[in-house]
């Protein structure tokens, strides 16, 4: 087997496979890219069993073959390559020539009879979506997944698919944010838990705006788009009721400036109890006093930032690390934060949202006097 590729294009490709490559994986073969050439055109597999990468790249080549080769080299070697073509040649004892204008590296291949096969698109139900949304579905929720291995179904995203309605939700028990994408043109209704990993490498596999078909069966997920698959084993557990924790009555608002709060947050969790994070946010009409102190360490901050209150003057504690992650996530210029009682959860939304989406972002009160 032999082929001549541009190097830019197979690294580009190589660059999105390397993200289902663990560095100490189960079975030795998983450490390698599967390399299969078939009518010009170089398929490349990557897996860790739990996410699958499956994407091409054209090639001028004289026969059909298919190899394992050691990823970390063979990437290595491209990204120390300045763009050119270059060909890659393989004997019939598995050895793997590179031969680029600069010189030729040779390195040796594995058998890819030992390779994991991907998993198959049987019986999926299936819809399209732009990449944006799916992105944002996926950046306003993956922060918010537990890492508790105890709680499996939370250490992913629950996508719940409901006819014209795609819910992106996420909560460790502290915080929770619901994601809804509406205008939906499906006759599907289906729940399915994403792992966060899987999902991250998706987010970051888009590089330009693209429509995205995703499928799903009982098993796996699969995300295709231009000339790349990802396919993610779905966790297999049942997601906690999340609707019931979100408090329907808020009846207190709060306007504010992001940055400035996201900044203030950030000074006065310095002085905050490393444990708790805790800060206070002191609530009047026309103020938010957030102030934080460590009493084990004689520390303490108080900072004062304007903003429209509307509602009994309240004070309620809050872990900063989690408001501070949120506030990151959303993207206008102002927030609101709904109240009730200082001894139940904060809902934080962004002030104007696109017609078709709506973003909830929850966090629970850190109770006074922890």
């Amino acid at each position: 087997m032999r082929f001549e590729v541009s190097s830019a294009d197979l690294l580009k490709q190589l660059n999105i496979a390397s993200g289902a490559i663990n560095p100490n994986p189960v079975l030795p073969i998983m450490e390698d890219y599967l390399f299969d050439v078939k009518d010009n055109v170089l398929t490349i597999t990557s897996t860790n069993l739990e996410t699958t990468i499956v994407t091409h790249v054209d090639v001028t080549s004289d026969e059909d073959g298919i190899i394992a080769i050691p990823a970390k080299m063979l990437l290595e070697t491209l990204k120390a390559l300045p763009e050119q073509p270059i060909t890659i040649a393989v004997d019939e004892n598995r050895g793997v020539k590179i031969l680029s204008a600069f010189g030729v590296y040779k390195l040796s291949g594995d058998l890819a009879d030992d390779f994991p096969t991907p998993p198959e698109e049987d019986d999926v139900e299936t819809l399209t979506l732009p990449s944006k949304k799916i992105q944002k579905g996926i950046l306003n929720t993956v922060f918010a997944t537990s890492n508790d291995e105890l709680r499996l179904a939370m250490t992913g995203v629950l996508i719940q698919i409901d006819f014209t309605k795609m819910h992106f939700v996420a909560t460790d028990a502290h915080k929770l944010v619901k994601y809804t994408l509406g205008n939906l043109k499906t006759d599907i209704t289906r729940s399915l838990i994403v792992p966060k990993k899987g999902l991250n490498l998706i987010k970051n596999a888009f590089s330009e705006e693209c429509d995205v078909t995703i499928s799903f069966n009982k098993a796996n997920i699969f995300f295709s788009f231009g000339r790349t698959k990802i396919i993610c084993r779905l966790i297999d557990s049942k997601y906690p009721e999340y609707n019931a924790v979100i408090p329907v009555e808020n009846p207190f608002e709060t306007f504010i400036n992001r940055k400035d709060f996201l900044n203030s947050l950030k000074r006065i969790a310095i002085y905050a109890n490393k444990s708790t994070n805790q800060v206070l946010l002191n609530l009047t009409e026309k103020s938010m006093t957030i102030s934080a102190q460590d009493l084990d360490f004689s520390n303490e901050a108080t900072e004062q930032l304007s903003c429209n209150y509307s509602g009994d003057p309240m004070t309620i504690g809050f872990n900063a690390k989690f408001l501070s992650e949120m506030l990151m996530v959303l993207e206008t210029d102002e927030v609101k934060l709904l109240l009730s009682t200082p001894s139940r959860a904060g809902i934080l939304v962004p002030t104007d949202q696109e017609a078709d989406e709506n973003l909830l972002m929850l966090v629970m009160p850190v109770m006074m006097g922890n």
